[in-house]
Order: structure tokens, then sequence, then C-alpha cells
């Protein structure tokens, strides 16, 4: 199945297994924030792992910057002496559209977007591409892809799924594996598939929130897409923040010991999420030993990892936690890093990617602007109005013509995304890439059309839709009674996150929009709208108002990709991989006997 059963790796990682003390197993079960350790107690306290959060970077976040550092924390933990076993260190980041923390990187279209263009080759390309611009900061890990099944378009991470359909997710999730790992050599990284399980189909859609369906359906909608990447060898499963029936992920042996590595055959590395062993217990001691003995191999413990490992240490010698857990985990540990041919690697500053002149570069760039197009999903095309003349005399409105950062969304630079044009640097904006192929556009004034004349215009185009963001910040919540159970318990407190908002009407959200395009179509001028978001929304109005609508989803670095499909140079081939919404009442999972969406999935003139 897999490369990490083999004989030899299994033997090796045995042998390290043999040499080790308590401490430097325990601490290769570890893996913690950059910012929260220092090259120098990477060696003392025997760290397996180092993670980079969400804007977290070195520097002045420059590819040297990233190979400097991580040449440094592998350093460390290769001095050997009589107290520390040389074991290499791995890196960690969230590379989950292209390297997306780095600045220059190639940004690719999130997982929505990816979903609508049905074309798993591609996505093995953008994976080796991704694989490549992680190899060049010197990093060896990322945690991508996610599996989820995103059930409801409240979730604030629909954007990181494919498809609500099992099936969608199943035809990339393997491919995607292979472009990322390679051959495990030089060209490779590890791949994760998260967040086991049922991430995506929790009650009204609240991020870490409760998963409540049967054994069956869990099995059929949010299970089946780990087949084919299990079958691909991927080398590391990252556990789910939600419960599956009340029960954390996190602490759900059934689900882990019995079912991911028992039934299916896992035998890679399963790490937890970010603290995600403190949402099981308010005794912090006792959620150590519930995560480690429910199967979690490495922990990712963002700052707390000194007390993590004395008291794990103090479960093993008092037996909570069987040293053959602890044995059990750290083989797969080691084998993760054994498969991927870590300790034959030179020091990151020796790699052949690392610091390559292919980061960013237009090669790459290519692959992500073919993704763009064939992502795109033209909803409305009244009177053949697409694909645009070059020669017409057009406006460009709405907010985000001319943002990269709304374009590319949450997990880009920052956590949350960002703004403007500033951070996202090599790209190009869905307005420059209009300028490119019809040099007579404009772009209005103040972004809202208000100085759109039919004596000087001929048709508009208007970029609208969401502001950036990831996680539960992006979750809608339509009532009080579901804020309340928004919160996960972390140590003993409600963690509740400011929602995005509280309806999935976009004219409730940003009423801007519609009244950009009511502005321009009130005047007579016909508007192309190009809506960019995470997710479907209500868009009765806006799509009225328009004469062409086109979902483009949230596009990343390469905006060139968007106007290449209107003005006809590729033709519209996306279709939807989600349902869109007919009404803000719903209802809006797509199981739902009453559903009647607006659009279906499969949707998409050509």
């Amino acid at each position: 199945m897999t490369s990490i059963l083999q004989d030899h790796i299994r033997e090796r990682a045995d042998r390290l297994l043999s040499q080790m003390t308590l401490a430097q197993k325990v601490g290769q079960m570890v893996q913690t924030e950059r910012m929260a350790i220092t090259p120098e107690e990477v060696k003392a306290w025997h760290i397996g792992s180092i993670l980079s959060g969400g804007g977290s970077c070195p520097g002045e976040n420059a590819v040297a910057d990233w190979v400097d550092m991580n040449d440094a924390y592998w350093a460390a933990s290769m001095e050997a002496d009589d107290e520390h076993l040389a074991i290499p260190i791995i890196y960690g980041v969230d590379a989950i559209h292209g390297n997306n923390n780095v600045l220059g990187a190639t940004i690719f279209p999130h997982k929505i977007g990816l979903g609508a263009a049905h074309d798993p080759e591609l996505m093995e390309e953008i994976a080796r591409v991704t694989a490549r611009e992680v190899l060049a900061t010197g990093v060896d890990w990322t945690f991508a892809p996610t599996l989820a099944v995103s059930q409801d378009l409240h979730w604030g991470r629909m954007y990181e799924s494919y498809s609500e359909h099992p099936d969608i997710v199943a035809r990339y999730s393997g491919r995607f594996v292979n472009g990322l790992q390679g051959d495990l050599g030089r060209d490779g990284i590890v791949a994760t598939v998260k967040h086991w399980v049922g991430d995506g189909g929790t009650t009204h859609g609240i991020e870490q929130g409760d998963t409540r369906v049967s054994e069956s359906v869990l099995r059929r909608t949010h299970m089946a897409p780990y087949l084919p990447a299990i079958e691909a060898g991927v080398l590391s499963v990252m556990v789910s923040f939600n419960s599956w029936n009340g029960e954390k992920c996190h602490g759900h042996s059934y689900l882990i010991n019995y079912v991911l590595k028992q039934q299916l055959g896992f035998n890679g590395c399963v790490i937890s999420d970010w603290d995600g062993i403190d949402y099981l217990s308010d005794n912090y001691f006792d959620a150590i030993a519930m995560g480690a003995n429910a199967g979690i191999d490495m922990f990712m413990v963002s700052e707390n990892w000194k007390p993590f490992i004395d008291h794990l240490k103090a479960h093993v010698t008092h037996g909570t936690v069987p040293m053959t857990r602890v044995d059990d985990a750290v083989r797969r540990i080691l084998s993760m890093k054994l498969a991927l041919g870590l300790f034959e690697k030179p020091r990151p500053a020796e790699r052949f990617w690392s610091n390559h002149d292919s980061f960013g570069s237009a090669e790459h760039r290519a692959v992500a602007r073919e993704a763009v197009r064939k992502s795109l999903v033209m909803l409305k095309n009244d009177d053949t109005l697409l694909p645009l003349s070059k020669e017409a005399r057009i406006l460009v409105a709405g907010k985000n013509a001319d943002n990269l950062g709304h374009q590319c969304g949450g997990f880009t630079v920052a956590w949350q995304g960002t703004s403007g044009n500033e951070f996202i640097v090599g790209g190009t904006s869905i307005w420059e890439g209009i300028q490119q192929l019809a040099p007579g556009a404009v772009l209005s004034a103040g972004g809202l059309g208000e100085d759109a004349d039919p004596n000087q215009h001929d048709v508009a185009i208007v970029v609208i839709g969401e502001k950036p963001y990831a996680e539960g910040m992006g979750d809608i919540r339509d009532g009080d009674d579901v804020v309340v159970q928004a919160g996960s318990q972390i140590n003993g407190k409600l963690k509740v996150l400011e929602p995005y908002g509280s309806s999935v009407l976009l004219q409730d959200l940003h009423p801007e929009d519609l009244a950009t395009i009511e502005c321009i179509a009130d005047k007579g001028i016909p508007v192309v709208t190009v809506m960019v978001s995470g997710r479907p929304l209500v868009i009765n109005s806006e799509l009225a108002a328009s004469r062409a609508f086109v979902a483009a989803w949230l596009p990343g670095s390469e905006g060139q990709g968007v106007a290449d499909v209107l003005f006809g140079d590729y033709p519209f081939t996306g279709r939807l991989s989600f349902s869109w919404p007919r009404t803000a009442a719903g209802p809006h999972n797509p199981s739902d006997p009453d559903h009647d969406p607006l659009f279906h999935r499969g949707d998409g003139l050509t």
C-alpha cells in the first residue's frame, strides 16, 4: 500500500526506538509553534516537530528567511551527544492552497473553486507545484489536503471543501496526496488528510461543533474520501476539533484506534489539531492521557509543551498511558520521517529545492491560472453577453475588483487573510487581468459605479462578494440559540469566535454589492457580475439585476485567469460542486428531503 510499510523502514524505526530514552520518545511526540521554542530547546527536549501557525513567519517572510530558520532547527536536532539522539526535526505548515504563508508564493484557488473544475489530473499538478514551493523554504510537511464534505453553507470553512458530495472529494484526495508526496525523495513532502472525521457535517455548520449523524452516514459521507488517500500512501492524518454525537474526535478511540488504524489500515502518523487535546477535559493532565490512549501519535501543542512532556512522562511512569502506546506512536513518527528520506537529506540550506528560483515562477503561476479558468462557473448569460469584446468600452467596479487579499481569501499570508494588494507579492488582481486583455477598460473611481455613463461605457464588470475569513471567524450563525451552541470546551470555558454574520443572504452581509450593481444597471448599462466568495450565498437580487453572473470563488493570486474566460480566450467549463441556495430560510443541507436549491450540483452554463 505505502512505502511506510516496507520492512526496512520498520526495522530502522525499531532500531532507533530501542536506543531511545523515555524523554527522547516523548519529545518526538511533540510539535510546537516556532515562536514558543528555540533551536537549543529542540535539542534539550528532543522535540520531534515544529510548525508555523497562521501568519507565523520568520524575518521578513522571504524564502531565504524560512530556509535559515529551518536550517537552525535541523542543526540543533542533529547535534548528537550522550544525552541526545540525532533525529531530524520535521517542520509543518498549512500550505492549503499553495505555500500560502510566504510572500511571493503562487496562490491557488481554494478547494471550493477546484471542486468546480472537475479535473483530478490538474489537482495532482497543483499539489506537485505546491510541494516544490514548500520545499523551497526548507519545509517538509503540509497539513493538507482538507477532505471535508461540507453539508452546510453556514460553516466558516466551506471554502476548504471540494464538494458537498463525497464522490467528488474522493476523486481528488488520492491524486492530491500523490502530487504532494511524489516519490517521497527529493521532490516530496508529507501530506496530511484532515480533519478526521466529520468536520463538514456539524449541526448548524458550527466550526468545532457536533456532527450528529449515524455511523453509516459518517462512513458513507465523511470517511469515504479518506480511502483513496490512504491507498495512495498518505503519511499523516489530522484529527478534527468536532465531536461525533457528543464525543470529541480527539479522544475518540473507536474512530482513531479502531476505524482509522485497524479497519482502514492506516500506518502513518496521527496528529492532533492546534491544542486539540485541551478540549477533552478541564484537567490538562487527564486530557493528555485521553488523547494518547485514543491513538494520537503527535501532539500539536502551541505553547504548553514543557508541561505536556512532564505530564506524559508521568502518565507512562504511573501506567495510565502504556509504554506500548508511546512506542507505537514514536514508531509511526520515525517511520514517517524515514519514508520521507529525512535522515538522508542534507541540511535544509543544502537541499536541491531550497531557495529555488522556481518559487512563484511564471511556470507555477501558469498552473494556477489554468486552475482559475477551469473553476469559474457561469450561472447566467442573458443575450449571450459573455464573452465580452476586448474592444468594448468597459467599466470595472466593485470592492473585489482590485483586491488581491479578498480574491485569495483566508489562510493567505495571515491566518484570516488580508485586504488590498500589499501582501500578495507577484499576483494579479482581476482588474489587472482585465487591463491586460482590454486596455481600454477603466476602473470606477470610487469603486461603487457612481461614475458609470452609458455614453462612455458599453458594459460593466462588477466584482462583488465576501471579505476574507478563516475557520470559526467565517461561521454564519442565524440565531441566539446557535450562538450558545457554538462554543467548544477549552479548559472548561466556552470558546466563541465572532461570527461572520447572521444571514446567508448576500444583501444582508454586503449591501454595497447590490447597490453597485443597481447603480450601474439603472443607467442602462449591462452588468456582468463576478462573485468572489468562499461559499454559495443567496443572490437572488444581485442575479436579477445582472445580465450575466459568474461564480469565481476564491481564485487566488492569478486574477488573469478570470479575464481569460470573460473575454473568450478560454471557454467556461466549470460546473457547481455544491448546490446553490434559493432562500435564506433553507433548508441548505443537500441531504434534506425538502432541499430545493436555486442551482443544482453539476449546473453551469458553457
